[in-house]
């Protein structure tokens, strides 16, 4: 099955590619079509209404089946003007570049002792038609518990600034300095497809 990933981020289309992999679906690229597509407003106080906006805002313009996740970022025991939530690249009404979220977000590791506990809260909506939508938010689709750390890892990854600044819990490692074997990345995703697909 052909399905629309709505999202120009090719880090995030190639991770969604792996977690799928061996599924009946074909993902599909935002930049494959020859068009400018209009991008939804982010206005949602929770990441599961930014979800909804940019299917629907794809879904509207391509008429064709189209997922889009999104996600918020907390912290355990930061001020409340600390959180991001769903602003995760805006802080104080400014957009953040990849190495600009990178720095802002190792100083305020600095600021904590050097290190954060966070996790992502990460929501799903697939639009198959006008009448079948599948919206999602559960606890099987959040990232495990990690550390941001002040200090950034050599590797840079475009699209993903933060992963330069993520540590493993349990080994107390970069993940980029750790086998797919020492940890298993949520397949939460994954079942959301199957389940709502029926798929095998």
């Amino acid at each position: 099955m052909d399905i629309i990933y709505g999202t120009y981020n090719p880090g995030k289309y190639k991770s969604m590619v792996k977690r799928l992999k061996g599924l009946d679906i074909n993902l599909i690229p935002l930049n494959s079509f020859d068009r400018n597509l209009e991008e939804a407003d982010e206005n949602g106080k929770e990441p599961l209404d930014n979800a909804i906006a940019k299917a629907q805002a794809y879904y509207r313009q391509l008429k064709r089946p189209v997922f889009s996740c999104d996600s918020g970022l907390f912290f355990d025991n930061v001020d409340e003007d600390d959180q991001p939530g769903v602003y995760i690249k805006r802080v104080k009404g400014k957009t953040l570049t990849d190495l600009g979220m990178q720095s802002y977000y190792s100083n305020l590791a600095s600021k904590y002792g050097g290190r954060l506990t966070a996790y992502y809260k990460n929501s799903i909506c697939l639009i198959i038609n006008d009448n079948i939508i599948y919206k999602y938010d559960g606890q099987d689709i959040n990232s495990d518990k990690f550390y941001i750390v002040s200090k950034p890892h050599n590797i840079f990854q475009k699209g993903y600034p933060l992963d330069s600044l993520s540590v493993n819990i349990k080994t107390n490692k970069y993940y980029y300095d750790m086998d797919e074997q020492e940890y298993n990345r949520s397949n939460g995703f994954r079942k959301f497809f199957i389940r709502v697909l029926k798929l095998q």
